[in-house]
Protein backbone atom coordinates (compact mmCIF):
# COMPACT_ATOMS: atom_id res chain seq x y z
CA UNK A 1 0.00 0.00 0.00
CA UNK A 2 1.54 3.41 -0.86
CA UNK A 3 1.12 6.77 1.01
CA UNK A 4 2.52 10.24 0.82
CA UNK A 5 6.16 9.74 1.66
CA UNK A 6 9.54 10.77 1.05
CA UNK A 7 11.73 7.55 0.04
CA UNK A 8 15.05 7.30 1.46
CA UNK A 9 16.51 6.78 -1.73
CA UNK A 10 14.82 10.12 -3.61
CA UNK A 11 16.40 12.38 -0.47
CA UNK A 12 19.78 10.71 -1.24
CA UNK A 13 19.64 10.91 -4.74
CA UNK A 14 17.32 14.03 -5.23
CA UNK A 15 18.67 16.38 -2.54
CA UNK A 16 19.26 19.37 -5.26
CA UNK A 17 16.01 19.00 -6.48
CA UNK A 18 14.42 18.96 -3.39
CA UNK A 19 15.80 22.18 -2.17
CA UNK A 20 14.77 23.75 -5.77
CA UNK A 21 11.29 22.61 -4.88
CA UNK A 22 11.42 24.02 -1.00
CA UNK A 23 12.48 27.25 -2.57
CA UNK A 24 10.02 27.19 -4.70
CA UNK A 25 7.67 26.36 -2.05
CA UNK A 26 8.78 28.83 0.05
CA UNK A 27 8.46 31.41 -2.70
CA UNK A 28 4.88 30.36 -3.73
CA UNK A 29 4.41 30.62 0.33
CA UNK A 30 5.11 33.69 0.15
CA UNK A 31 3.32 35.06 -2.68
CA UNK A 32 0.07 33.27 -1.40
CA UNK A 33 0.56 34.92 1.67
CA UNK A 34 0.95 38.25 0.02
CA UNK A 35 -2.78 38.14 -1.68
CA UNK A 36 -4.05 36.74 1.24
CA UNK A 37 -2.74 39.62 3.26
CA UNK A 38 -3.99 42.04 0.94
CA UNK A 39 -7.55 40.93 0.75
CA UNK A 40 -7.50 41.12 4.43
CA UNK A 41 -6.05 44.48 3.76
CA UNK A 42 -9.20 45.25 2.16
CA UNK A 43 -11.74 43.75 4.42
CA UNK A 44 -10.34 45.68 7.10
CA UNK A 45 -10.65 48.89 5.47
CA UNK A 46 -14.47 47.83 3.89
CA UNK A 47 -15.08 47.19 7.77
CA UNK A 48 -13.65 50.37 9.26
CA UNK A 49 -15.74 52.78 6.47
CA UNK A 50 -18.74 50.59 6.82
CA UNK A 51 -18.84 51.39 10.87
CA UNK A 52 -18.32 55.51 9.78
CA UNK A 53 -21.10 55.00 8.01
CA UNK A 54 -22.79 53.28 9.86
CA UNK A 55 -22.76 55.29 12.95
CA UNK A 56 -23.03 58.59 11.11
CA UNK A 57 -26.80 56.98 10.08
CA UNK A 58 -27.39 56.04 13.62
CA UNK A 59 -27.29 59.53 14.36
CA UNK A 60 -29.02 60.85 11.40
CA UNK A 61 -32.13 58.29 11.30
CA UNK A 62 -32.69 59.45 15.38
CA UNK A 63 -32.83 63.05 14.63
CA UNK A 64 -35.03 62.58 11.26
CA UNK A 65 -37.39 59.75 12.92
CA UNK A 66 -37.82 62.30 16.02
CA UNK A 67 -38.62 65.45 13.69
CA UNK A 68 -41.66 63.07 11.80
CA UNK A 69 -42.99 61.95 14.97
CA UNK A 70 -43.28 65.41 16.57
CA UNK A 71 -44.50 66.51 13.25
CA UNK A 72 -46.27 63.57 13.24
CA UNK A 73 -48.29 64.24 16.20
CA UNK A 74 -48.75 67.99 15.67
CA UNK A 75 -50.11 67.55 12.55
CA UNK A 76 -52.32 64.12 13.19
CA UNK A 77 -50.70 63.04 9.90
CA UNK A 78 -50.58 58.68 9.96
CA UNK A 79 -47.85 58.76 6.84
CA UNK A 80 -45.75 61.40 9.26
CA UNK A 81 -45.99 59.05 12.08
CA UNK A 82 -45.54 56.12 10.32
CA UNK A 83 -42.28 57.66 8.65
CA UNK A 84 -40.86 58.89 12.38
CA UNK A 85 -41.57 55.47 13.60
CA UNK A 86 -39.62 54.21 10.97
CA UNK A 87 -36.94 56.47 10.90
CA UNK A 88 -36.54 55.21 14.62
CA UNK A 89 -36.08 51.55 13.54
CA UNK A 90 -34.15 51.79 10.46
CA UNK A 91 -31.68 53.60 13.48
CA UNK A 92 -31.96 50.72 15.75
CA UNK A 93 -31.01 48.22 12.60
CA UNK A 94 -27.67 50.43 11.62
CA UNK A 95 -26.83 50.23 15.40
CA UNK A 96 -27.07 46.45 14.80
CA UNK A 97 -24.69 46.44 11.81
CA UNK A 98 -22.75 48.59 13.48
CA UNK A 99 -22.49 46.20 16.72
CA UNK A 100 -22.60 43.30 14.13
CA UNK A 101 -19.32 44.82 11.76
CA UNK A 102 -17.38 45.73 15.46
CA UNK A 103 -17.57 42.05 16.25
CA UNK A 104 -16.97 40.28 12.25
CA UNK A 105 -13.55 42.24 12.63
CA UNK A 106 -12.28 39.93 15.83
CA UNK A 107 -9.61 37.20 15.04
CA UNK A 108 -10.69 33.61 15.52
CA UNK A 109 -10.03 32.22 18.76
CA UNK A 110 -10.30 29.26 21.11
CA UNK A 111 -14.29 29.18 20.98
CA UNK A 112 -14.52 30.90 17.21
CA UNK A 113 -12.38 28.47 15.40
CA UNK A 114 -13.15 29.91 11.75
CA UNK A 115 -13.56 33.45 13.25
CA UNK A 116 -16.51 35.64 13.92
CA UNK A 117 -17.42 36.82 9.93
CA UNK A 118 -20.79 35.16 10.13
CA UNK A 119 -21.86 37.80 12.91
CA UNK A 120 -22.28 40.26 9.79
CA UNK A 121 -24.67 37.90 8.73
CA UNK A 122 -26.28 37.23 11.82
CA UNK A 123 -26.90 41.33 12.16
CA UNK A 124 -28.55 41.56 8.86
CA UNK A 125 -30.95 39.04 9.71
CA UNK A 126 -31.52 40.35 13.07
CA UNK A 127 -32.14 43.56 10.87
CA UNK A 128 -34.45 41.93 8.49
CA UNK A 129 -36.91 40.87 11.53
CA UNK A 130 -36.88 44.23 13.10
CA UNK A 131 -37.90 45.31 9.88
CA UNK A 132 -40.97 42.81 9.22
CA UNK A 133 -41.90 44.08 12.86
CA UNK A 134 -41.87 47.69 11.63
CA UNK A 135 -44.15 46.72 8.64
CA UNK A 136 -46.68 45.28 10.91
CA UNK A 137 -47.15 48.25 13.24
CA UNK A 138 -47.28 50.70 10.53
CA UNK A 139 -50.02 48.45 8.40
CA UNK A 140 -52.10 47.65 11.37
CA UNK A 141 -51.86 51.61 12.29
CA UNK A 142 -53.04 53.00 8.62
CA UNK A 143 -55.47 50.87 8.32
CA UNK A 144 -57.14 51.90 11.44
CA UNK A 145 -56.47 55.42 9.92
CA UNK A 146 -58.32 54.29 6.91
CA UNK A 147 -60.88 53.15 8.15
CA UNK A 148 -61.51 56.70 9.68
CA UNK A 149 -59.68 59.37 8.21
CA UNK A 150 -59.09 62.68 9.70
CA UNK A 151 -57.92 65.79 8.39
CA UNK A 152 -53.97 66.31 8.72
CA UNK A 153 -53.36 69.78 10.59
CA UNK A 154 -49.99 71.90 9.64
CA UNK A 155 -49.84 70.33 6.28
CA UNK A 156 -46.99 72.90 4.67
CA UNK A 157 -44.90 72.16 7.79
CA UNK A 158 -45.70 68.68 7.51
CA UNK A 159 -44.40 68.64 3.60
CA UNK A 160 -41.57 70.73 4.47
CA UNK A 161 -40.67 68.15 7.18
CA UNK A 162 -40.98 65.17 5.05
CA UNK A 163 -39.16 66.31 1.93
CA UNK A 164 -36.22 67.40 3.77
CA UNK A 165 -35.90 63.87 5.50
CA UNK A 166 -36.43 62.63 1.81
CA UNK A 167 -33.23 64.12 0.30
CA UNK A 168 -31.10 63.15 3.67
CA UNK A 169 -32.16 59.85 3.85
CA UNK A 170 -31.64 59.20 0.18
CA UNK A 171 -28.08 61.20 0.14
CA UNK A 172 -26.76 59.02 3.11
CA UNK A 173 -27.89 56.07 1.81
CA UNK A 174 -26.00 56.17 -1.63
CA UNK A 175 -23.12 56.64 0.33
CA UNK A 176 -23.74 53.79 2.16
CA UNK A 177 -24.58 52.01 -0.54
CA UNK A 178 -21.11 52.92 -2.78
CA UNK A 179 -19.65 51.37 0.57
CA UNK A 180 -21.15 48.23 0.79
CA UNK A 181 -21.50 47.39 -3.09
CA UNK A 182 -17.34 48.21 -3.04
CA UNK A 183 -16.52 45.69 -0.40
CA UNK A 184 -19.42 43.22 -0.67
CA UNK A 185 -20.60 43.61 3.13
CA UNK A 186 -24.12 42.08 3.48
CA UNK A 187 -25.02 43.83 6.38
CA UNK A 188 -24.49 47.27 5.21
CA UNK A 189 -25.96 46.23 1.82
CA UNK A 190 -29.42 45.76 4.14
CA UNK A 191 -28.94 48.85 5.68
CA UNK A 192 -28.52 50.48 2.76
CA UNK A 193 -31.41 48.85 0.64
CA UNK A 194 -33.25 50.11 4.35
CA UNK A 195 -32.24 53.62 4.38
CA UNK A 196 -33.14 53.83 0.17
CA UNK A 197 -36.58 52.94 1.65
CA UNK A 198 -36.92 55.35 4.62
CA UNK A 199 -35.98 58.21 1.91
CA UNK A 200 -38.54 56.74 -0.69
CA UNK A 201 -41.20 56.64 2.29
CA UNK A 202 -40.56 59.92 2.98
CA UNK A 203 -41.05 60.99 -0.52
CA UNK A 204 -44.41 58.89 -0.62
CA UNK A 205 -45.47 61.04 2.58
CA UNK A 206 -44.89 64.09 1.16
CA UNK A 207 -47.30 63.16 -2.14
CA UNK A 208 -49.80 61.49 0.58
CA UNK A 209 -50.09 64.48 2.59
CA UNK A 210 -49.94 67.17 -0.48
CA UNK A 211 -52.86 64.84 -2.01
CA UNK A 212 -54.60 64.54 1.56
CA UNK A 213 -54.19 68.59 1.66
CA UNK A 214 -54.51 70.12 -1.35
CA UNK A 215 -57.51 67.81 -2.62
CA UNK A 216 -59.53 67.36 -0.16
CA UNK A 217 -58.42 63.40 -0.28
CA UNK A 218 -58.05 62.67 3.35
CA UNK A 219 -57.69 58.87 2.66
CA UNK A 220 -53.93 58.97 0.72
CA UNK A 221 -52.47 60.18 4.29
CA UNK A 222 -53.44 56.32 5.07
CA UNK A 223 -53.05 55.01 1.53
CA UNK A 224 -48.79 56.15 2.11
CA UNK A 225 -48.43 54.65 5.25
CA UNK A 226 -49.94 51.42 3.57
CA UNK A 227 -47.74 52.16 0.98
CA UNK A 228 -44.53 52.67 3.29
CA UNK A 229 -45.35 49.21 4.81
CA UNK A 230 -45.39 47.49 1.88
CA UNK A 231 -41.98 48.60 0.88
CA UNK A 232 -40.78 47.32 3.94
CA UNK A 233 -41.72 43.81 3.59
CA UNK A 234 -40.25 43.77 -0.23
CA UNK A 235 -36.72 44.94 1.36
CA UNK A 236 -36.77 42.69 4.39
CA UNK A 237 -37.56 39.71 2.22
CA UNK A 238 -34.60 40.08 0.25
CA UNK A 239 -32.56 40.44 3.24
CA UNK A 240 -33.95 37.68 5.45
CA UNK A 241 -33.49 35.18 2.38
CA UNK A 242 -29.69 36.18 1.71
CA UNK A 243 -28.45 36.56 5.47
CA UNK A 244 -30.63 33.49 6.03
CA UNK A 245 -28.86 31.45 2.98
CA UNK A 246 -25.49 32.31 4.41
CA UNK A 247 -26.33 31.00 7.91
CA UNK A 248 -26.84 27.49 6.37
CA UNK A 249 -24.24 27.34 4.26
CA UNK A 250 -25.94 27.58 1.37
CA UNK A 251 -22.91 28.93 -1.71
CA UNK A 252 -25.60 30.41 -4.67
CA UNK A 253 -23.29 30.42 -7.60
CA UNK A 254 -23.04 26.60 -8.54
CA UNK A 255 -20.91 27.34 -11.45
CA UNK A 256 -18.05 28.50 -9.18
CA UNK A 257 -17.59 24.63 -7.97
CA UNK A 258 -17.48 23.77 -11.87
CA UNK A 259 -15.06 26.95 -12.94
CA UNK A 260 -12.54 25.72 -10.21
CA UNK A 261 -12.49 22.00 -11.16
CA UNK A 262 -12.10 23.04 -14.80
CA UNK A 263 -9.25 25.21 -13.90
CA UNK A 264 -7.31 23.17 -11.55
CA UNK A 265 -7.62 20.03 -14.07
CA UNK A 266 -6.34 22.25 -17.02
CA UNK A 267 -3.67 24.14 -15.20
CA UNK A 268 -2.70 20.75 -14.09
CA UNK A 269 -2.74 18.49 -16.21
CA UNK A 270 0.94 17.58 -16.36
CA UNK A 271 0.38 16.49 -12.86
CA UNK A 272 -1.98 13.92 -13.30
CA UNK A 273 -4.71 14.61 -10.79
CA UNK A 274 -7.76 14.57 -10.86
CA UNK A 275 -10.39 17.09 -8.68
CA UNK A 276 -12.79 14.37 -6.81
CA UNK A 277 -14.56 17.76 -5.36
CA UNK A 278 -15.03 21.02 -4.75
CA UNK A 279 -17.17 22.45 -2.02
CA UNK A 280 -17.72 25.65 -0.79
CA UNK A 281 -19.44 27.77 2.03
CA UNK A 282 -20.11 31.65 2.54
CA UNK A 283 -18.88 33.04 5.81
CA UNK A 284 -19.96 36.42 5.72
CA UNK A 285 -17.87 38.84 3.82
CA UNK A 286 -15.09 35.87 2.69
CA UNK A 287 -15.89 32.77 1.88
CA UNK A 288 -13.85 28.98 2.48
CA UNK A 289 -13.27 26.27 0.02
CA UNK A 290 -12.47 22.33 0.57
CA UNK A 291 -11.05 20.56 -2.58
CA UNK A 292 -10.82 16.91 -2.71
CA UNK A 293 -7.67 15.50 -5.42
CA UNK A 294 -6.56 12.32 -6.36
CA UNK A 295 -2.47 12.42 -6.59
CA UNK A 296 0.14 9.59 -7.64
CA UNK A 297 0.71 7.62 -4.22
CA UNK A 298 4.29 7.59 -4.67
CA UNK A 299 4.78 11.11 -5.12
CA UNK A 300 6.70 12.48 -2.64
CA UNK A 301 5.51 14.66 0.38
CA UNK A 302 6.94 18.17 -0.23
CA UNK A 303 5.70 17.60 -3.72
CA UNK A 304 1.96 16.78 -3.16
CA UNK A 305 2.54 19.50 -0.77
CA UNK A 306 3.80 22.22 -3.67
CA UNK A 307 1.19 20.95 -5.60
CA UNK A 308 -1.69 21.79 -2.83
CA UNK A 309 0.05 25.25 -2.58
CA UNK A 310 -0.14 26.20 -6.42
CA UNK A 311 -4.03 24.92 -6.15
CA UNK A 312 -4.51 26.98 -3.59
CA UNK A 313 -3.10 30.03 -5.30
CA UNK A 314 -5.15 29.08 -8.84
CA UNK A 315 -8.53 29.00 -6.59
CA UNK A 316 -7.54 32.25 -4.78
CA UNK A 317 -6.99 33.64 -8.41
CA UNK A 318 -10.49 32.81 -9.40
CA UNK A 319 -11.93 33.50 -6.64
CA UNK A 320 -10.65 36.44 -4.53
CA UNK A 321 -13.07 36.38 -1.84
CA UNK A 322 -11.87 32.59 -0.51
CA UNK A 323 -10.20 32.97 2.28
CA UNK A 324 -9.45 29.61 3.58
CA UNK A 325 -8.30 26.87 1.34
CA UNK A 326 -8.25 23.34 2.45
CA UNK A 327 -6.80 20.83 -0.03
CA UNK A 328 -7.16 17.09 0.59
CA UNK A 329 -5.10 14.92 -1.59
CA UNK A 330 -5.69 11.09 -1.51
CA UNK A 331 -3.68 8.55 -3.17
CA UNK A 332 -3.90 6.15 -5.92
CA UNK A 333 -1.14 3.63 -7.40
CA UNK A 334 -0.52 3.41 -10.90
CA UNK A 335 -0.88 0.05 -12.68
CA UNK A 336 1.31 -1.12 -15.15
CA UNK A 337 -1.64 -2.13 -17.70
CA UNK A 338 -2.74 1.56 -18.62
CA UNK A 339 -1.05 4.91 -17.36
CA UNK A 340 -4.85 5.64 -17.08
CA UNK A 341 -5.24 3.59 -14.62
CA UNK A 342 -5.27 3.62 -10.98
CA UNK A 343 -6.16 2.00 -7.58
CA UNK A 344 -7.13 4.01 -4.81
CA UNK A 345 -5.09 3.75 -1.62
CA UNK A 346 -7.89 4.31 1.33
CA UNK A 347 -4.99 6.20 3.02
CA UNK A 348 -5.91 10.07 2.64
CA UNK A 349 -4.62 12.82 4.18
CA UNK A 350 -5.49 16.32 4.88
CA UNK A 351 -3.58 19.72 3.53
CA UNK A 352 -4.70 22.63 5.26
CA UNK A 353 -3.75 26.35 3.76
CA UNK A 354 -0.54 26.39 5.88
CA UNK A 355 0.91 23.64 4.22
CA UNK A 356 0.06 21.16 7.32
CA UNK A 357 -0.35 16.95 7.21
CA UNK A 358 -2.92 15.84 9.00
CA UNK A 359 -4.87 12.00 9.39
CA UNK A 360 -8.31 12.67 7.53
CA UNK A 361 -10.82 10.95 10.35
Amino acid sequence: MVDFTITKGSVSNNNNDLKTSAENKEEDAHDNNDKGTSYSNLINEGVLAGEKIAKLSVVTLLSIGVAELLMGHISGSVVATADGIDSLSDAMISFIVLLGLRIAQRPADKTFHFGYHKVESFAALMAAIGMVIIGFVILYHSYEVLMHPREIQQPILTMIVLASAAVISLHRAFQMRKIANRYDILSLKTDAKNSIKDGSASVIGFFSVFAASQFGFLQADAIGGIIIAGYIFSVSYVSLKRSSLILVDSWQNPKATDIIKKSIEAKFSQESIRVRSVLLRPTGMVGQAEVHIEVDGSKPLMDVELLSLKIEMEIRSKIPTIERVSVIPHSFRRTSSSSSSFIKSPISKKLNSSGIFFNKK
